[in-house]
């Protein structure tokens, strides 16, 4: 009777694991907690946690605890994550979301808000359905950055020669060589060594990257370009997002759109305070020129509108929306 009785907690205790864990909503990002995306996806999960009241517990991890990002998309295919932010390796997942290492594209926040409805949850989004992945919204990394350890950058030419640590972007990497850097693909995780021993001279970020990672530590000029602007998107795998409850589906869904309105405020309010933030750590602060780097970028511009399926169409049309 007593092995009956162990035998029947045994597995009653299986039964209540099993559904605790179908209850749990895994939530990745590889950024550190002071990023902006770290920041961005704290308070998605305080928000959604709240949203989702006991029945459902939000499981947050950051910094690459599960994985770098591109594990993490592996991740949300096998449905071991539920929800990851996602951003520069996007394009190598679909060619056509390297419209946003197109550089100098984004113009401001509400340039990409229109971006959004018009190209990303319509065309960008739809694209990435049949490789395994749901977006489900757009967050902000910020306009892109650069920071060495050798002069100010002002035109291209400066960076002759430079090695740059770039994300793994074939995009990327294509548009520092047009400028004329070395560009170093690499894991974010791995920068702060690398640029502390010497291993690459710089690096490119939004200041909410480089404060989060404390690259003014290692970096003593920082040239503000504004060359990228990266969202982040908010992704699900295909699979695992149709097994969820729709009224999961629906929190998740207006929850992270409620977010996006918070990242994009805070990202600006970042933009302001972090340019203090670097010049107490005496980096030498200059501006890039803007015109002179548009004017590099063109074959950049080229080879997306060659290469990708119907490029030049989404560059008219990312483009006509800065102006409305």
């Amino acid at each position: 009777m007593l092995k009956k009785l162990l035998g029947l907690s045994a597995l009653s205790l299986a039964i209540a694991s099993t559904h605790a864990q179908a209850d749990k909503i895994v939530f990745a990002i590889g950024g550190t907690p002071n990023s902006l995306q770290g920041q961005t996806a704290q308070e998605f999960s305080e928000r959604l946690q709240e949203r989702l009241g006991d029945a459902h517990q939000v499981e947050y991890y950051h910094s690459g605890q599960l994985g770098n990002e591109q594990q993490l998309v592996q991740k949300l295919r096998l449905g071991t994550v539920d929800l990851a932010a996602i951003s520069s390796i996007m394009s190598s997942i679909d060619s056509q979301f390297a419209l946003f290492d197109m550089p100098f594209l984004v113009k401001d926040r509400e340039h990409l808000k229109r971006l959004d409805q018009e190209i990303i949850m319509q065309d960008l989004a739809e694209s990435v359905e049949g490789k395994g992945l749901q977006i489900v919204s757009t967050w902000e990394n910020g306009f892109r950055h650069i920071t060495n350890n050798e002069r100010p950058i002002e035109t291209p030419e400066d960076l002759d020669g430079l090695k740059l640590r770039t994300p793994k972007s074939e995009w990327r990497t294509m548009m520092f060589e047009t400028w004329g850097a070395n560009p170093t693909p690499m894991a974010f995780s791995e920068v702060f060594v690398a640029l502390q021993t010497g291993v690459v001279d710089g690096q490119e970020n939004p200041l909410s990257n480089i404060n989060g990672a404390k690259f003014q530590e290692v970096q003593d000029y920082l040239s503000l370009s504004n060359h990228v602007y990266s969202p982040i998107w908010l992704t699900a795998g295909k699979g695992g997002w149709e097994k969820l409850p729709e009224d999961v589906r629906t929190a998740i869904t207006e929850v992270a759109a409620e977010t996006q309105g918070w990242a994009l405020a805070k990202g600006a309010e970042l933009d302001d305070s972090l340019i203090s933030t670097m010049r107490e750590a005496d980096m030498a602060i200059n501006k890039v020129d803007r015109d002179a780097f548009v004017e590099a970028s063109a074959p950049v511009y080229q080879a997306y509108a060659e290469r990708v399926d119907g490029g030049q169409a989404l560059i008219d049309r990312a483009m006509a929306l800065a102006e409305e």
